[in-house]
């Protein structure tokens, strides 16, 4: 874990030696809400991370370690057996494997030989929430079994060195390394009949997902793939997308469920930076209290890309259990512009 402060100035030579772009990045990072970001090398190893071949040979190496650790706790939190697992879905948006990360996590962990998989790239942020709602989708059609999903994001191998516009210099302030993992079983799980699944673990219940491209924001949010290898695009106009759009797609996700924003009780934001939360309270009208997990997540761990929800969920359960029957909408977006919506309860807790 290291304090924004020291990652400001081992970035500051790195990324802009020209006083006046330094001074911004120093703002930008003041500005962030973070405090303290996890980073996959040490310190003083990114100036000497050359090539694209070396950045993605360590997020193959450094990022199957992390992400067994993640699925590992996650199994063992649920009390599920790595061998009980039937789907393993598998999502990133900082690096490229063939074998992709998942199939590397078969033999190390034990899972079974016909494990179905389900890797993906090019979700960006939005990658966890897809993820959740894929799973469900799966476990509708097959009740008897286990999905997991394990996103896996080093944000910081991507690091642009030289590079001073105001895009990379934002997401040096903001992104985060991280991986995280998330159990999810069938409503028959276990006992084989259609009451066994209700009240395993103590998490929420995903209910329904609805997905959205916003037309005409392609050049929005991404990346750009070159020799030194990914380069991020970011608009500054992101926060007007969200304000435009969202209100509308959250009543399209509740409305089917005879619920509205207000009925809503546990927010699970991706921690996309404070311009995008705020831009989140202002579009739906929340107060700024609403989406406190999100921020304590940003401020302690930064944006974890498509793992950013999971940890915001383990934030909320941190706090304390919600109440049996809070409604959580998860909202991540991502490339595109998407963004991708989860439908939440906690059940009653047996």
């Amino acid at each position: 874990m290291q304090p924004q402060a020291e990652i400001t100035s081992m970035l500051g030579p790195l990324l802009a030696p020209d006083p006046g772009r330094r001074a911004l990045l120093e703002r930008l990072h003041a500005a962030s809400g973070i405090r303290t970001r996890h980073l996959a090398l040490p310190l003083a190893a990114y100036a000497g991370l050359g090539s694209f071949r070396q950045a993605n040979d360590l997020f193959i190496s450094l990022g199957t370690d992390l992400a067994a650790q993640a699925l590992k706790r996650a199994l063992d939190l649920a009390g599920v057996q790595p061998a009980e697992v039937d789907l393993l879905l598998f999502t990133t948006v900082t690096g490229v494997a063939a074998p992709s990360i998942d199939a590397l996590l078969v033999e190390r962990l034990g899972l079974r030989p016909d494990v179905r998989r389900m890797p993906s790239f090019g979700l960006g942020c939005a990658g966890g929430a897809a993820g959740l709602a894929s799973a469900h989708d799966y476990l509708v059609g097959h009740p008897r079994q286990v999905a997991v999903l394990v996103c896996l994001e080093l944000c910081s191998l991507t690091l642009q060195r030289g590079d001073d516009s105001t895009a990379n210099l934002v997401s040096s302030a903001i992104f985060g390394d991280g991986s995280a993992a998330a159990v999810l079983v069938g409503d028959e799980w276990a006992t084989g009949d259609e009451t066994g699944g209700a009240g395993h673990g103590s998490g929420p219940s995903v209910v329904a997902s609805r997905s959205r491209l916003f037309p005409g924001t392609q050049d929005a949010l991404g990346w750009q793939i070159g020799d030194s290898g990914f380069r991020i695009v970011l608009s500054a106009g992101l926060p007007d997308v969200i304000q435009a759009h969202l209100a509308e797609e959250v009543a399209a996700l509740l409305a089917p469920h005879g619920l509205t924003s207000a009925d809503v009780g546990a927010w699970v934001v991706h921690a996309g930076g404070p311009k995008v939360l705020d831009a989140v309270c202002a579009a739906l009208d929340l107060p700024a209290e609403a989406l406190d997990a999100s921020r304590e997540s940003l401020a302690t761990v930064g944006n974890l890309s498509s793992a950013s929800v999971l940890h915001v969920l383990h934030t909320i359960d941190g706090r304390g259990r919600p109440a049996d029957g809070t409604v959580g909408v998860v909202i991540a977006f991502g490339p595109g512009v998407g963004c991708e919506f989860v439908l939440l309860r906690w059940p009653t807790e047996v």
